[in-house]
């Protein structure tokens, strides 16, 4: 089974920089697609990236380009996401899941094709 917990949340000022771990356990990361997603109090959840886990394929919302990154390290078992440039409109929580199939390329348009969650980190954007 696996397991995904994301770490690096916290209050940044606008136009500063955080970076989000979404650490895997069970079986390697690597063996599948990992997305981000956010969510922010009465919205419905937004993919924000998204990478393929054969390809290492990227995808970003268009709300991000430019501004954040999405990375893996094997070793670690770990992916990351560099978030630069940060707006109060960043704000909510950030979840990483995963998904087996997304092996060549991977897309956050649909949150419900993830199979496994983990259970978020709060990002807050204010002066």
């Amino acid at each position: 089974q696996l397991q995904l917990v994301e770490s690096g949340g916290g209050l940044v000022q606008p136009g500063g920089s955080l970076r989000l771990s979404c650490a895997a356990s069970g079986v390697t990361s690597d063996s599948y697609g990992i997305g981000w997603f956010r969510q922010a109090p009465g919205k419905e959840r937004e993919g924000v990236s998204c990478i393929s886990s054969v390809f290492r394929r990227t995808n970003y919302a268009d709300s991000v380009k430019g501004r954040f990154t999405i990375s893996r390290d094997t070793a670690k078992n770990t992916v990351y996401l560099q978030m630069n440039s940060l707006k109060p409109e960043d704000t909510a929580v950030y979840y990483c899941a995963a998904r087996v199939r997304f092996g060549v390329t991977c897309s956050v348009a649909e949150p419900t094709l993830y199979d496994y969650w983990g259970q978020g980190t709060q990002v807050t954007v204010s002066s």
